[in-house]
């Protein structure tokens, strides 16, 4: 199998860059309308334009057989997924999930990568029941049953909200579900 690539990369990577484009265009035409524009102040707004897209941009995550990586502005990381020794998720405001090999390498990526992209998810749970088979994964064997479990119910919901049944309830004794009122 070849490598899978997050699918929502280059629309977040696209809407970065318009935010960044947006914050140069209002800055100069602000400038242009009150100060008079020089050149060294839409230089300074070009950096400032810059400084926002490298917080915006994402990493692109990459996964192959054996790997996954993340590439950012500042470089890209790589870790041994059949060589993971420990996994953590967790985070106040954004879930993270941390991964190190057993080569010392860590990876930091959004869990909503892997909400959004089922084939990532696939071979990065496949990869962790491999270590976890093979006693190389020590930390973390508790957090990787909830990741999965929260995953598996998050790739769920998306699929019945697809097909149209996520607001159907149980059935009940061969009657017609019903939907949910809300």
């Amino acid at each position: 199998m070849g490598p899978v690539a997050d699918t929502g990369w280059p629309t977040r990577a696209r809407g970065a860059a318009c935010c960044a484009a947006l914050l140069f265009a209002v800055l100069t035409a602000l400038d242009a309308a009150t100060l008079g524009l020089t050149g060294p102040r839409t230089l300074l707004w070009a950096a400032l334009a810059v400084v926002l897209l490298a917080i915006l941009l994402p990493p692109r995550v990459t996964a192959g057989d054996g790997w996954l990586a993340s590439r950012g502005l500042l470089g890209r990381r790589r870790v041994l997924t059949d060589q993971l020794v420990a996994v953590h998720w967790g985070g106040a405001f954004a879930q993270r999930l941390v991964l190190r090999d057993a080569a010392g390498d860590r990876l930091e990526l959004d869990l909503q990568v892997l909400a959004t992209n089922p084939a990532l998810w696939h071979r990065l749970d496949t990869a962790l029941r491999h270590s976890r088979t093979h006693g190389t994964l020590r930390i973390g064997s508790t957090d990787q049953e909830q990741l999965t479990r929260a995953l598996d119910a998050v790739t769920a919901h998306a699929v019945l909200r697809v097909s149209g049944l996520a607001g159907l309830t149980e059935f009940r004794g061969g009657h017609r579900p019903r939907r949910r009122r809300g």
